[in-house]
């Protein structure tokens, strides 16, 4: 294939004997792509900090259809310095790139999914919520695993209004006036389950004056949690370092003032 060029974000990268690496980009034009990558060690290389985890770019080389493409060189190069810098906002965005990597097959022309991504690590970058952000990312990303779920509308009655559980049987949200009708419903806490219910729609643009508590956040990791594992059934080391992360921050991150 000819030389091409594509904006892209950084997945995953790995090293491959002494100087080169093995670096999966998300392109916008060509799907995820597996790029080998030579010299990338050496410190005077101009791919060096373009490949990087938590970067952003403009990828130049041959795009293969098959095997290994190559990188020739970069440009618009754009790390996501906060993120980074940090290792707890490092931790959402290593679990929505394992996502992004899982929900699609390499090579698969996805754009809307790759400004999806792009978008959600930028507003990390810029210091929102990382809980909220992450959240958001997984239920609209629960499309791409086939799943889909009417949030917005009670499966038997059709209304909108009220408190709301997940119910599994139906594939969707019962208003309290139909619980009984799925004993096997989540049980969860109304308020989780309505913004959950708001996540599955809202664009990341309008989350800057979403503010919850500890304990609702909770609530949501709960329900967003048993969805994953009922319906995708994803095992990611990157999400057990989450899980853990919460245990552990409060001692790492310094005290505010």
């Amino acid at each position: 294939m000819a030389i091409a060029e594509s904006k892209g974000v950084i997945l995953f990268s790995k090293d491959h004997k002494e100087k080169d690496k093995l670096v999966k980009i998300f392109t916008e034009s060509a799907g995820k792509q597996m790029f080998y990558v030579r010299n990338a060690h050496k410190s005077n290389s101009p791919l060096t900090a373009a490949v990087q985890p938590y970067t952003a770019a403009v990828y130049i080389g041959k795009f293969n259809t098959e095997g290994l493409s190559f990188l020739n060189s970069v440009k618009e190069v754009h790390p996501f310095k906060q993120i980074q810098a940090d290792i707890f906002l490092a931790g959402y965005a290593t679990y929505m790139t394992n996502l992004a990597d899982a929900a699609i097959e390499d090579r698969v022309y996805d754009p809307h999914l790759y400004h999806f991504l792009y978008q959600a690590l930028t507003m990390l970058d810029e210091g929102n919520d990382g809980e909220v952000i992450l959240n958001i990312f997984e239920i609209q990303l629960l499309q791409r695993f086939g799943i889909t779920i009417d949030w917005q509308h009670c499966a038997l009655c059709k209304t909108t209004q009220g408190a709301f559980d997940y119910s599994p049987s139906y594939n969707g949200v019962l208003c309290e006036k139909h619980w009984n009708k799925d004993p096997h419903r989540y049980h969860a806490d109304p308020k989780a389950v309505h913004f959950i219910r708001l996540f599955s729609q809202i664009p990341y643009e309008k989350i800057h004056s979403i503010k919850l508590k500890n304990t609702t956040k909770k609530a949501i990791r709960q329900v967003i949690d048993m969805l994953y594992e009922d319906y995708v059934g994803l095992h990611l080391k990157s999400k057990k370092f989450l899980d853990q992360m919460e245990d552990w921050k409060d001692i790492m991150k310094p005290k505010e003032d």
